[in-house]
């Protein structure tokens, strides 16, 4: 891949973020890993070799001036027992960015050059220490929004789902290879090749297994990337302090002066466990100010890509018309309605309320005394969760990548056992089969092109 087409070189980086410390972590990878260390390395017990995967303490130094740069401790992993596969050495110094950016800049002038993005994980991958499923998984465990989504992630850097789709792909190399011999002896295809027993054994194999690994992508969008959730509702509504009660802070602006929020405002939350993404937005109402003509344009936007809407309703007012439409634009979505207000008398029709629900569920607060967020809360999670809370049954999480190559495999596996079924030739049924058993390839990177190496890999921070 042109992003990282070289891998003879030496690679270094600075695998902590910038920024003040105790710690930081300079790693080196490549050929001249040990060869670098030791210009470069002054151990408090001087010897004349680095033994694999033990610790030393000692000073680094500028070989040119013999000047000390930092007291460090250094680690060296013998190839292939490291990370990459590679002779790999760690530095671990004082943490700021003026003294990692010195000691990178000694190493990179004797010999190494700057890792790309993610490039000590290609490295990873191409020198078969780990595949493109576990690869993944680092970015989810390192970006992970819940205690949840670590568990989710950790499990695919363990290879559950590696095994999974190995599981998978040897079925079907099973099953090809049955239609190889009935291709090769066609006088006893009757014999070898059972229409309705084939078939099944598709669906039960490979059809079945993969719709239910697809259905747990909407978890792993939970529990590792968090859901986007809109708060919507008419100017004064109580929208921002309903923001500022489940953030426990004055963020959003809360004045009786309708149209204060005119731009959004986003937080991160966690809910009963689930992280949300929070959104503040201009309440609805007909304007004229341009400023704020923007800011509600803007917040049709956000509602229609939201996950999850809250939809806050002024129980102290009777219901109008803006009231109403976004009601109904929340039907057949992940909505809920919220009545604030429930220290005010309410003076919403019940049975106009009612029939504008349908099927949307609705919860009363008061966000000026608190009354109800217990309630809301609980309102969320199981709107969100929706019986689906438990992961520890089903550790497999495809990400959007994995799921639509799931998906294409899954289209080619249904024909596969269409055509069986109804007794077309054992070729069609062959073209079908190797065609998923490619998409399921590409899951793994056994049959990934190039380019989606570097998508995949650049979304990596320097030195991981």
């Amino acid at each position: 891949m042109p992003a990282h087409q070289n891998n003879t070189d030496t690679i270094a980086a600075i695998a902590t973020p910038f920024g003040r410390g105790g710690i930081g972590i300079i790693r080196i990878s490549g050929p001249l890993a040990e060869g670098i260390t030791k210009k470069l390395f002054r151990a408090r017990r001087p010897g004349n070799s680095l033994e694999s995967h033990h610790l030393y303490l000692g000073e680094l130094i500028d070989p040119d001036c013999g000047q000390m740069i930092d007291e460090i401790l250094l680690s060296f992993m013998k190839a292939p027992h490291s990370y990459t596969c590679e002779d790999v050495v760690e530095i671990n110094s004082h943490s700021g960015h003026v003294i990692l950016s010195r000691i990178l800049e000694v190493i990179l002038h004797h010999g190494a050059r700057l890792a790309k993005p993610g490039e000590f994980s290609f490295r990873a991958f191409k020198n078969g220490r780990i595949d493109l499923t576990q690869a993944e998984a680092i970015v989810d465990l390192v970006n992970s929004r819940s205690e949840k989504g670590l568990v989710m992630a950790s499990r695919q850097i363990r290879g559950d789902l590696k095994t999974e789709i190995e599981k998978l792909r040897q079925s079907v190399i099973g099953i090809i290879a049955q239609m190889e011999v009935a291709i090769d002896f066609p006088e006893e295809e009757s014999e070898i090749l059972h229409s309705k027993e084939t078939a099944s054994r598709i669906k039960n194999l490979l059809v079945d297994p993969i719709k239910e690994i697809i259905a747990a992508h909407k978890r792993r969008k939970i529990w590792l990337e968090g859901i986007t959730t809109v708060i919507a509702g008419r100017v004064n509504s109580g929208k921002s302090s309903i923001l500022n009660r489940l953030l426990n802070e004055q963020r959003a602006i809360v004045t009786p002066i309708p149209g204060t929020t005119r731009d959004f405002i986003e937080a991160t939350i966690d809910i009963e466990g689930i992280p949300l993404r929070l959104m503040d937005t201009a309440g609805i109402r007909e304007v004229t100010d341009e400023v704020e003509r923007i800011g509600i344009s803007l917040t049709h936007k956000k509602f229609a890509e939201a996950d999850l809407l809250l939809v806050v309703i002024d129980q102290g007012c009777a219901l109008i018309r803006d009231d109403l439409d976004l009601i109904k634009k929340s039907q057949g979505r992940m909505s809920l309605v919220i009545l604030n207000k429930m220290d005010l008398e309410s003076k919403v029709d019940e049975i106009e309320l009612k029939n504008a629900l349908n099927t949307i569920p609705s919860v009363k607060i008061s966000a000026l005394t608190g009354e109800g967020i217990g309630d809301l809360c609980k309102a969320i999670k199981d709107l969100v969760i929706n019986g689906a809370e438990d992961i520890s049954s089903s550790p497999l999480a495809p990400n959007l990548r994995q799921k639509a190559a799931l998906e294409e495999a899954c289209t080619f596996f249904e024909k596969a056992a269409r055509n069986t079924k109804d007794n077309l030739p054992a070729e069609l049924t062959a073209v079908d089969l190797n065609s998923g058993l490619q998409a399921l390839g590409e899951i793994t990177g056994e049959t990934t092109h190039e380019e989606v190496f570097d998508r995949i890999f650049n979304e990596f921070c320097l030195g991981k």
